[in-house]
């Protein structure tokens, strides 16, 4: 097998919204959204380079009905105050936009091996009459000065409706503390093709920075990653404490062939160096409806730094 790890073009084949996390034992794991929508897997590795052949398991499946029964997207593992869990979103058979946060939690410590049991719908705080009331899904868990952060997309308005990313404290692994505070909003035009969305968030610290990824607009060509950034010890629920990015940090270049970046996570490769993870298509025309079009491929970037400490999305 080719050991030589290669950037921005496909590698692991039809796997949307991929997510790797790097494990303190030194195993690499990841999970994504697969074209049925109807699973989610896991796979693991001891490096980046053997992640697409290591052998996929399907760690749990769709319900037959009910909540949890339909486009099950996005999952991530995390690992949280000594235990796993998945954090996902899930619709239903029969109201299949009826889509919502919810939350596995693993039993043992081999994620891949051992049972996963349903914590159920992600739990907002007391007082909250909001969160998680409409269309939600994308959450990302991320941690600073020891305190849980629960950052998620949620849909709101009439019409076509607009997504945002929402941010509050978590009380647990599986209930806020806090009620929502909006993080961002689509405010420019390329966040606002086809759909007005901010969704996908994912997050990278270097030093005392935080960086927030985000992408934007519908999944076609025009998919986008847009970014806030934070320090360390802010209020981090207090909106003015981060900054929004004008202009997407990465977007479609057609002279590379890769259309609709975005829906991104980060890991580090084994000599330390930061790796993002995203998904793109490889062709810009894309066959009947682009949600249900199984070309969207996980992707690796090699993430640099300047000299202020941000970072540098680039295909080169």
């Amino acid at each position: 097998m080719d050991k030589t790890l290669k950037y921005n073009e496909p590698w692991i084949l039809q796997r949307a919204d991929p997510y790797v996390y790097h494990h303190t034992d030194g195993w690499y794991y990841f999970t994504a959204s697969v074209p049925e929508y109807d699973k989610i897997v896991l796979r693991r590795a001891k490096s980046l380079q053997e992640l697409p052949l290591a052998e996929e398991t399907a760690i749990w499946n769709k319900h037959e009905s009910g909540p949890m029964s339909e486009h099950i997207w996005a999952p991530e593992l995390h690992y949280v105050l000594g235990k796993w869990y998945i954090y996902f979103a899930g619709g239903e058979k029969d109201d299949v936009w009826k889509i919502r946060p919810y939350v596995l939690e693993c039993q043992g410590d081999d994620p891949i091996k051992d049972a996963w049991v349903e914590i159920g719908k992600m739990q907002r705080a007391e007082g909250d009459e909001f969160s998680f009331e409409a269309f939600s899904l994308d959450a990302t868990v991320f941690e600073d000065n020891g305190r849980l952060f629960y950052v998620w997309a949620e849909k709101v308005g009439v019409g076509r409706q607009i997504s945002n990313l929402y941010i509050a404290q978590m009380e647990s692994p599986y209930k806020l503390k806090t009620v929502q505070v909006l993080l961002t909003t689509p405010d420019y035009d390329w966040e606002r093709v086809g759909f007005w969305v901010n969704e996908g968030p994912a997050v990278i610290k270097r030093g005392n920075k935080i960086y927030l990824t985000y992408s934007a607009s519908e999944t076609g060509a025009d998919y986008c990653m847009g970014m806030l950034s934070t320090e360390s010890g802010r209020d981090l629920l207090d909106p003015l404490s981060w900054k929004k990015e004008r202009y997407p940090v990465l977007k479609t270049d057609a002279s590379k062939g890769i259309y609709g970046p975005g829906h991104n996570s980060f890991t580090t490769d084994e000599e330390g160096n930061d790796i993002m993870v995203y998904h793109a298509r490889t062709e810009e025309k894309i066959e009947g409806n682009p949600l249900y079009n199984p070309n969207r491929h996980a992707h690796l970037m090699k993430i640099r730094w300047d000299d202020k400490e941000r970072p540098i999305f680039s295909y080169e």
